[in-house]
């Protein structure tokens, strides 16, 4: 068989249009025996560079020719070759001019899901129409498998912003919710697959911020309306769908509030209710995801809060799942920013301080333990109330509130920071003994005095220092760490805040010395 390839790579060279497409017989034959091998030595003998002109000639050679690409498109090392040597516009022109050509088109279809995962190639398949032939393509398609290997190519191709956006103007998604209104009310196994498939792309579609607000067009766009259609559905697919497309169009302010006047929060929780007993983990986080970027919006809030969301989403607190625990975590805390009452009636709901005091210690899932902490500290902050401050101290909460303090990220250190103070403020006397338990003031001087903090947590953390005075064993602390001193140094702060407020702490500390 070498010598056999070896003779086929040198006449190719030459190549007398006679002998060519036995040449390409005998190079199809070594792939399909060795691929990787056979890639390599077409590379070597320099006959992959003849594989363009090859495509062009359009004649019976045309199918083999793009069989050949399909199948050194397999191997890694090649595909980024084919893609500079220009294989993909020439095969998207053949696609368009012999669509009628069931071998050819489908050696086009298995090259383009082999290079199309590269990222390297979507810029070269958006220069071309790829999006209105696989589109027209797809609509004379009966065959399932057909459209399976459309799919496969449509797939890789949509993860591409232009791209998405020219699926949608070649009419893709048209095509998509047909698939999904034939096979919705079908149990064959293929008609499931299908289904999944095309609303599935159809998410994916709606990620493009372009493709996204075309499809949304204010609001009244069919497509809209067809996908909203999917949340009350029965079918378990379409109603993730459905919740995911509407996370994906929430993803502006002016969205999300036509899509809560327009009674959508209603649908997602009705959809959850259904999800609550033995639910669907993956519906569960969709709907969930959806209510917290619908509830960014200011305006949003009281009105999602009125339509009862908190109470739906308290529903999970029992879930195991940490997937679902992050996004009900991060539903919850969208819901309260700014709106005092709902942080009141929610930071003295024992059984959910509780179960965020549980899960500041998810050590094995950052993503929630994180979430849980700035929760917490949400409900303080958003309350100012003795009652929640006296849950969260009762609950234990405390001295996660500290850690947070010591956290990675900027944002967090500051929400833990405020959170204290406020702890401090309304009840220094019942939080005393954690705070003590928890390091705190050593906590305070490390911020105080690492280089690195930003100026907002030197700020809060001497703010902090000042609130906790009023305890004997704090004042205590304060003194024999040589706070007078850390303070006094920040009074040349470059941050006139920082500096202002170090003189301010520093007269505190010395008439309280």
């Amino acid at each position: 068989m070498a010598d056999n390839l070896s003779e086929a790579l040198k006449t190719l060279k030459l190549s007398s249009a006679d002998s060519v497409e036995g040449c390409l017989d005998c190079l199809l034959k070594a792939l399909a025996q060795n691929n990787v091998e056979t890639s390599g030595k077409i590379q070597e003998m320099g006959v992959l560079a003849m594989m363009p002109a090859l495509l062009s000639a359009q004649n019976s050679c045309t199918p083999k020719a793009a069989n050949i690409i399909a199948e050194v498109a397999k191997n890694d090392s090649l595909q980024a070759q084919l893609i500079i040597m220009g294989v993909i516009p020439t095969l998207v022109r053949l696609l368009g001019v012999h669509s009628q050509n069931t071998a050819l088109t489908e050696m086009c279809l298995i090259a383009f899901g082999n290079l199309a995962e590269l990222e390297s190639s979507k810029e070269q398949f958006a220069s071309t129409n790829i999006a209105e032939e696989l589109v027209r393509l797809f609509r004379k398609q009966v065959e399932h498998e057909k459209k399976e290997m459309i799919f496969e190519v449509l797939a890789p191709l949509a993860e591409n912003d232009v791209i998405k956006l020219q699926l949608v103007d070649a009419g893709l998604v048209e095509c998509l919710l047909e698939v999904v209104a034939q096979t919705v009310d079908s149990d064959r196994d293929e008609d499931v697959a299908q289904l999944k498939t095309s609303s599935d792309l159809m998410v994916l579609l709606l990620l493009g911020d372009e493709s996204m607000q075309k499809l949304f067009e204010g609001g009244k766009g069919s497509v809209f309306q067809r996908v909203l259609s999917w949340v009350p559905s029965n079918n378990h697919q379409l109603q993730l769908a459905g919740a995911l497309a509407i996370a994906n169009f929430a993803r502006n302010d002016e969205n999300c509030i036509h899509m809560v006047d327009t009674g959508i929060v209603q649908k997602l929780l009705e959809l959850l209710d259904r999800h609550v007993e033995e639910g669907n983990v993956t519906v569960q986080h969709a709907a969930l995801s959806a209510l917290r970027n619908l509830a960014i919006p200011v305006v949003n809030k009281s009105k999602m809060l009125l339509a009862g969301v908190s109470d739906i989403v308290l529903k999970f607190l029992k879930s195991e799942m940490p997937p679902v625990q992050f996004k009900l975590l991060g539903t919850l805390r969208m819901l309260i920013d700014t709106q005092a009452d709902a942080a009141e009636q929610l930071g003295t709901n024992t059984k959910l301080v509780e179960r965020l005091v549980e899960w500041c210690e998810a050590k094995d899932h950052a993503g929630v333990m994180g979430e849980s902490n700035r929760l917490l500290s949400a409900l303080i902050r958003h309350s100012k109330s003795k009652n929640v401050v006296r849950t969260v101290i009762q609950g234990g909460g405390v001295k996660h509130l500290v850690t947070m303090a010591t956290s990675e990220h900027m944002i967090m250190q500051n929400e833990a920071l405020v959170a204290l103070g406020l702890i401090a403020a309304l009840d220094l006397e019942c939080a005393e003994k954690d705070f003590v338990g928890a390091d705190l003031v050593q906590v305070l001087h490390r911020l105080l005095t690492e280089e690195h903090s930003a100026p907002e947590i030197k700020y809060n953390s001497m703010i902090l220092i000042c609130s906790v005075m009023g305890s004997e064993p704090l004042h205590k602390e304060v003194q024999s760490l040589a706070f007078i001193d850390v303070v006094s140094s920040l009074r040349s702060h470059e941050n006139k805040t920082v500096a202002h407020q170090a003189s301010l702490t520093e007269q505190r500390l010395t008439a309280q010395s």
